[in-house]
């Protein structure tokens, strides 16, 4: 798939990529205000439910046939890890994170990926990678330093393992064969789900059907904007910009989520949170070479 379209109105991939950022932007909000109503992990479950329902029936009523053979596995493989795993392990610990640190803990997603193709053989690990990691994985240790005395150390951890976890789903999804994303969507919510579900149940969870609008409206919101319309949005901009810029949208989210958080929720944040937030961006944007590290030679050229 071509890098650009000339043929796009300039102003399309733009308002793609906004609508990206806000988007995935408020869902940490959502997620936060949604787990006030509904049990984390239940409302995890009913999320991909109703978003599964969803792109099951968009693919039936487009014709396009569900994945099979290696593309199921690679479809079944990122609907666990990232519906499953990241999805349970976010929602749990939005219980007592913020939904802006949640955001800048994701915001190192670029980097993790980065590391994890290294590992897996797929991509070349550069210098400024490196330093990018290692700097905002240190804003993380010193977000984590300010909710040691809030007992909040195990859900900041359960973050940022929900952001590898992210990672590796992507990269099994890359793995494999290219396929059409409504269908590939519809099978990853239906491996995420009864993940989610299960994990309810070891917890304890209640799990009634939400009966109230507080209860109803963040799991709707997650399910048609969160996990069906941004990812659509987000694929039909990958066949139009270079995918590292449409990664810049990680870089982004912290904004929105952070602003959202302190106005809606009124969150407040410990010196050293707002200090540890502020590294980790700088580290995300040494690693996408935004600003250089030192001792880092400019990029020759961009790979996709």
């Amino acid at each position: 798939m071509p890098a650009t379209e000339p043929s796009t109105a300039p102003w399309k991939p733009w308002s793609a990529f906004v609508s990206c950022v806000c988007i995935w932007g408020s869902t940490f909000l959502v997620i936060r205000i949604g787990n006030a109503a509904v049990p984390p992990l239940w409302g995890a479950t009913l999320r991909l439910v109703v978003a599964g329902v969803i792109l099951f029936g968009l693919a039936a009523v487009l014709r396009q046939p569900l994945p099979r053979g290696a593309a199921l596995r690679a479809a079944a493989t990122y609907g666990l890890f990232q519906f499953g795993g990241n999805f349970s392990l976010l929602y749990w610990g939005e219980t007592v994170v913020p939904s802006g640190m949640a955001a800048v803990i994701f915001a190192t997603i670029p980097l993790s990926t980065a590391l994890f193709t290294r590992a897996f053989g797929l991509e070349q690990l550069t210098r400024a990678k490196i330093v990018g990691a290692v700097v905002a994985l240190a804003g993380v240790a010193l977000i984590m330093s300010s909710r040691l005395e809030r007992a909040g150390l195990i859900p900041m951890l359960a973050i940022l393992i929900a952001t590898w976890l992210a990672c590796i789903g992507t990269i099994a999804l890359k793995k494999g064969p290219r396929q059409p994303v409504i269908p590939l969507n519809a099978v990853a919510c239906a491996v995420g789900a009864p993940v989610c579900f299960a994990l309810s149940v070891l917890a304890g969870e209640p799990r009634a059907l939400p009966a109230t609008a507080a209860a109803v409206i963040p799991i709707v919101y997650l399910a048609v904007a969160g996990s069906v319309g941004a990812f659509v949005i987000f694929t039909w901009l990958v066949g139009r910009w270079p995918i590292t810029r449409t990664s810049y949208i990680a870089v982004l989210l912290p904004l929105v989520a952070l602003t959202l958080g302190t106005l809606v929720l009124g969150e407040r944040f410990s010196p050293a949170a707002i200090a540890g937030s502020a590294v980790v961006l700088i580290g995300v944007a040494i690693g996408l070479q935004i600003v250089r590290a030192p001792g880092a030679r400019p990029a020759a050229g961009v790979r996709p």
